[in-house]
């Protein structure tokens, strides 16, 4: 296995390239912003955090344009996306305008939009948020989940995957 010499720091492309070994389901998280918009993004840094209570976390980076939609609202969505959506994962990976003119969108008990025929969604109310290196850590409180037995999409190393048989 290939090591660092001593004392030296672990750089940015370095780490990025470690990390990306991880494999990670692909997501889109949303809110509304100020003037009641839908506001989203694809994130693949969501996580389960705590059982009981039911909390979930995720983070954005600090240069995100839409950092300011999602650190004043109160509440927001997790889309866990099927592998049949993966041109919705690219579409909110991007700058495009009109996002949410693709896929079907309900809104939650809070108005956030959610996507219909994703793998599982959790509707969060926000409990906290906090400055992590570059990125804000956003911790939501689950107040409701809805899940569906579909293939999930996969992001490893760069690329999106699919899920191979089960070992």
């Amino acid at each position: 296995m290939a090591e660092a010499a001593a004392g030296t720091p672990v750089g940015p492309a370095q780490l990025r390239a470690a990390l990306g070994r991880y494999t990670t389901g692909v997501t889109i998280v949303t809110c509304l912003g100020a003037g009641g918009q839908p506001v989203g993004l694809t994130v693949n840094s969501f996580n389960a955090l705590s059982l009981t209570p039911p909390l979930v976390l995720w983070s954005l980076r600090l240069e995100s344009p839409s950092l300011a939609a999602f650190s004043d609202a109160g509440h927001f969505g997790v889309s866990v996306l099927a592998e049949d959506q993966i041109d919705l994962s690219r579409r909110f990976a991007s700058s495009a305008d009109e996002k949410f003119s693709a896929g079907d969108w309900a809104p939650g008990a809070a108005g956030v939009p959610l996507l219909v025929g994703a793998v599982a969604v959790f509707e969060c109310s926000k409990v906290s948020q906090q400055t992590a290196g570059d990125h804000l850590l956003f911790i939501g409180e689950v107040l409701a989940v809805h899940e569906q037995a579909t293939t999930p999409l996969v992001y490893h190393a760069g690329h999106y995957r699919q899920l191979g048989e089960l070992l």
